[in-house]
């Protein structure tokens, strides 16, 4: 169920699957404001991967830098989140240079090397149009196989840890909906019959000026007919 503030706001939320100690994120992400036109019992679901992936270097290792390592957030089979994600801010162990480390266009990941294992920041921003909070998520980066691995390390075989997420969005606006409609990251459930959108990637600006024009061409043609009457 979506998170909702006293107000009654409606607000984005995300569904968590996977283990781990920490609770749920806190996600409870403001709805836009109230001069966005906002579609009510409708929710958009944005599912997410988001992880490490970090490979052991053999004999090119080093006292500090032992493993190259990924961090990364994904649409769940890998699409791009770009078309609701605007950037994705990366907060790193304070060791490294620069520890927040920003990216302003997909694919939304960053790879570093070092030795040591800590917990990853990872913040989503999201577009103007789909919601002006931001999404906190949290993520333990892991260097080393679990304990009970029989398994020598080897440089071959990376160790991955991934979890699943999906975002919620309640109540998204219009524009944003008739921009994903069609869009292989985003589950669009079936919406009202009296619901009507413009095509996918129409401005609606450019729906009220083909409108005007519309109407302003059959004034024309009215007044032509009218004075040859």
């Amino acid at each position: 169920m979506p998170h909702n503030s006293g107000n009654n706001t409606p607000l984005p939320s995300a569904r968590k699957h996977g283990g781990g100690d920490r609770p749920e994120p806190n996600v409870a992400l403001k709805s836009q404001r109230s001069k966005v036109k906002r579609l009510k019992d409708v929710e958009i679901g944005i599912p997410i991967v988001y992880g490490t992936i970090a490979f052991w270097l053999g004999k090119k290792a080093s006292e500090f830098h032992s493993h190259k390592w990924t961090v990364y957030v994904r649409g769940a089979t890998n699409e791009d989140l770009g078309v609701a994600v605007k950037r994705v801010v990366f907060q790193l162990h304070p060791s490294f240079n620069n520890p927040t480390r920003v990216v302003e266009s997909p694919p939304f990941e960053l790879s570093e090397s070092g030795w040591g294992e800590f917990e990853i920041a990872i913040t989503l921003v999201f577009h103007s149009d789909v919601c002006d909070k931001q999404l906190d998520l949290y993520h333990h980066l892991r260097l080393f196989p679990e304990e009970d691995s029989a398994a020598p390390q080897t440089t071959k075989k990376p160790v991955v840890i991934e979890m699943y997420d999906e975002i919620v969005i309640a109540e998204p606006s219009e524009g944003f909906l008739a921009r994903v409609m069609n869009h292989p990251a985003v589950i669009v459930p079936r919406l009202p019959a009296t619901l009507n959108l413009p095509p996918p990637g129409m401005d609606y600006c450019l729906v009220i000026v083909l409108v005007l024009t519309f109407f302003y061409c059959l004034d024309s043609v009215l007044r032509m007919v009218l004075t040859r009457i």
